[in-house]
């Protein structure tokens, strides 16, 4: 199955925006699993249960992994996803950026080892940089756009020779001669709504990556509003929503998978509601 119609059909079935993101950090972790990195596996695969009906996708941070030597767990937490949550789609938060055979090994940890759905990649490099990837077919590929972090203007927001942004031309190429799988998205952070919405207009069909709701401060109700398009049958524009830290540590308890629930039921609400009040605004635009 393609990405995108993965994609739609987690987002039907759960009637979710919602993603998690899988940041595990030991040191926070419950009980007598703090500080064991060993027990990465043990608390990822606990808030997957806890939460695997109410996204629309998971994004484990490749990272957060590598840095506690727990790439084997990572493999298996995919591994796992797709057997509990087999019709949620993974995304690997690797933001990859090389060229060439690099780029080819990257693919194959990305889509071969660790058995991802769909991969973020930043697109500064140019074309030859996603060129490996887009090998892959079916695969998902979010290249950075217009990023949640206040330095991203360093770069994002220069104004080029033609009159866009940086940022505008990387939704511009994404939305036509580079996305030849048609399994393109990008990456633009909730923290900058009317950015999302400039890229939505540049983009009308890609399906957007939207980090930054939760712990960063970023709206659910704007964020939907600026980039969500559609219908309560069907995304015409799918959004999807991450929320990692302010879901993995809603406690530091022993029940600590039930306030991730919550916490998950509470964002998959809020977003359900701007989306609720998005689609009759825009079922009255088009009368």
């Amino acid at each position: 199955m393609r990405f995108t119609d993965k994609l739609h059909a987690a987002e039907r079935a759960n009637r979710s925006l919602l993603c998690v993101g899988l940041d595990p950090e030991p040191g926070k972790f419950p009980g007598a699993w703090q500080h064991e990195p060993a027990r990465i596996f043990d608390f990822c695969a606990t808030i997957v249960d806890a939460t695997r009906d109410l996204v629309c996708a998971f994004k484990p941070q490749v990272a957060y992994f590598a840095a506690q030597r727990a790439e084997d767990q990572l493999e298996r937490l995919v591994a796992y996803i797709h057997k509990a949550a087999p019709d949620v789609p993974v995304i690997l938060d690797a933001k990859r950026g090389d060229i060439g055979s690099t780029a080819e090994q990257y693919a194959r940890e990305a889509f071969e080892r660790y058995q991802a759905d769909a991969v973020t990649l930043s697109p500064y490099m140019g074309f030859d940089s996603l060129e490996p990837w887009l090998a892959y077919e079916d695969k998902g590929l979010f290249l950075l756009c217009r990023t949640s972090n206040p330095g991203g203007s360093d770069l994002q927001a220069q104004r080029l020779v033609t009159g866009d942004l940086l940022y505008e031309q990387v939704a511009r190429l994404a939305a036509g001669p580079w996305n030849r799988t048609g399994q393109l998205g990008l990456v633009v952070g909730a923290t900058f709504p009317a950015e999302i919405e400039r890229v939505r207009a540049l983009a009308p069909t890609l399906p957007l990556l939207i980090p930054g709701v939760g712990a960063q401060g970023g709206d659910a109700a704007a964020t939907v509003r600026a980039g969500w398009r559609g219908s309560a049958e069907r995304s015409s524009a799918p959004i999807i929503v991450n929320s990692s830290r302010a879901i993995l540590y809603a406690s530091r308890g022993n029940e600590f998978a039930a306030a991730a629930r919550e916490a998950a039921l509470a964002t998959r609400a809020a977003l359900a509601a701007a989306q609720a009040a998005s689609g009759s605004s825009q079922a009255a635009g088009s009368r």
